[in-house]
């Protein structure tokens, strides 16, 4: 049997974005998301946008009792800003706070610890149309203003707070990549995208301790770890610099209260330093979270770039290091992503070893497999892949727990299969079904596995 810990949690982590879904006249405004499907449909998935979630915004309390039933005794959700603020700042959607009070007072009324994420890739439209978004130092303290008054609305009901999920994304993605909204490629606005956003969550976790110093509240990042190729100088540095930019870019200012000095420096050679003030990295240097949030899917397997930069090409990641597809891995079949479990064991060594050994939680792992409905059998869905998956993955949190990490609970992405963002259904991840058609659920084998688990706190090996 492994056990772990006494209070150990476990549960599931999801967003408002991919299960709340839209219904008129509910007050919400549109997210970088809303707009971006209302010019190119044709970029999503089967064209299913962020209107056709997992209706949570219908079925909330049904979904809460589905909660108890796969035995959750912590949920990871989000707030939407613009359910709340349909324009970023502004009027105030009180149909919006009424929802999340109701949902946020259910969650608890069911013994559930409830911890709240304020920003999952859902900019208010409004913001990104006005100020070009992140790229303002504006938006930074619009999205304060909206922390506080979240902390202030909800705080009696809310155990831990999370200021962003995966910030290092939308870095990526929306401005490296052309994947999210608004879809640039430009360097220099990268940096100061991630700049502005590390200084919200500075400021976020400001506010929060002024309006409750007891409150709790942390940054969910997703620490992949970069392997090198082999032990060459330049495939070592390569995942250097790859750990530099992935993780440490938001994981030193939001534990340690400063960045690492050669990130400075390489930026400062690439002329890609965003304007800062002493004030500004003051109130970094003494705003650290209390907890870290920890999202683990696969490694980051990297080796020294091959090519030399073209000099009319824009900046890419790629110009220091690049992905590197191991021979023999381990694989998600399904998802075409590496499966290597030990990765987690490596996150929470390095947690202890030079992030002060703080408190933290996995807050996302999981399997997500398409065409899912083929293993259907006797009613309900057989994934015993997705219970190896997690047992594989526990042995290693296990372990490391075990070595001293500070890790106090495991939290499945996700609880039902949701809509995400460009792939809309494509792979599911759920505990619980969902059917498109009639909106049924209908839990899993690993469902009920994972009710188990949690009652055993622990699972026979």
């Amino acid at each position: 049997m492994l056990q772990f810990p006494k209070d150990f949690k476990w549960g599931s982590s999801t967003s408002g974005p991919q299960t709340e879904g839209r219904q008129a006249g509910d007050g919400k405004g549109d997210n970088l998301w809303d707009y971006w499907y209302s010019q190119e449909p044709h970029r999503f998935h089967n064209g299913i946008g962020p209107e056709e979630t997992s209706t949570f915004y219908q079925h909330w309390e049904k979904d809460i009792d589905l909660l108890v039933e796969t035995g959750h005794t912590i949920f990871r959700t989000s707030i939407q800003w613009s359910r709340i603020f349909p324009q970023g700042r502004g009027p105030v959607n009180q149909t919006g706070v009424d929802f999340y009070r109701r949902v946020f007072e259910q969650i608890r009324s069911k013994g559930i610890q409830l911890m709240v994420n304020l920003y999952h890739f859902d900019l208010p439209y409004a913001l990104q149309k006005e100020q070009e978004g992140w790229e303002s130092l504006d938006t930074a303290y619009a999205y304060a203003d909206y922390a506080r008054f979240c902390f202030e609305q909800f705080g009696d009901l809310v155990d831990q707070w999370i200021t962003f999920n995966e910030p290092i994304v939308p870095v990526e993605f929306g401005y490296f990549y052309d994947a999210h909204y608004p879809h640039k490629v430009d360097a220099v606005a990268a940096t100061k995208v991630a700049y502005h956003t590390q200084l919200a969550s500075s400021l976020a976790v400001q506010a929060c301790h002024e309006v409750n110093p007891e409150y709790k509240i942390g940054i969910v990042l997703n620490l992949t770890p970069a392997y090198p190729r082999s032990q060459h100088p330049a495939d070592v540095k390569a995942a250097r610099i790859a750990d530099l930019v992935q993780a440490q870019s938001f994981l030193d200012p939001s534990v340690l209260g400063h960045y690492p000095e050669e990130l400075v420096e390489i930026l400062k050679a690439e002329n890609l330093l965003p304007e800062t003030t002493e004030e500004q990295l003051s109130l970094i240097r003494e705003n650290t979270v209390d907890f870290l949030g920890v999202n683990y899917y696969q490694p980051l397997r990297v080796m020294a770039p091959r090519f030399a930069k073209h000099p009319d090409s824009p900046l890419l990641p790629e110009h220091f290091y690049e992905p590197y597809t191991m021979p023999g891995r381990k694989i998600n079949p399904h998802r075409g992503w590496e499966i290597y479990e030990q990765g987690l064991y490596d996150i929470a060594q390095n947690i202890k070893e030079n992030y002060g050994n703080i408190d933290w939680f996995l807050t996302e792992n999981g399997m997500g497999v398409e065409g899912e409905e083929r293993f259907r059998k006797d009613g309900f869905i057989q994934d015993d892949y997705r219970i190896d998956f997690i047992k594989d993955h526990l042995r290693e949190l296990h372990r490391a727990i075990a070595d001293g990490a500070n890790c106090k609970g495991y939290l499945l992405w996700t609880f039902i299969d949701c809509w995400s963002w460009l792939n809309s259904y494509k792979n599911r991840y759920g505990l619980i079904e969902l059917n498109l058609e009639t909106q049924e659920r209908v839990i899993k084998k690993s469902g009920y596995w994972f009710k188990e688990v949690s009652q055993k706190n622990g699972f026979e090996d």
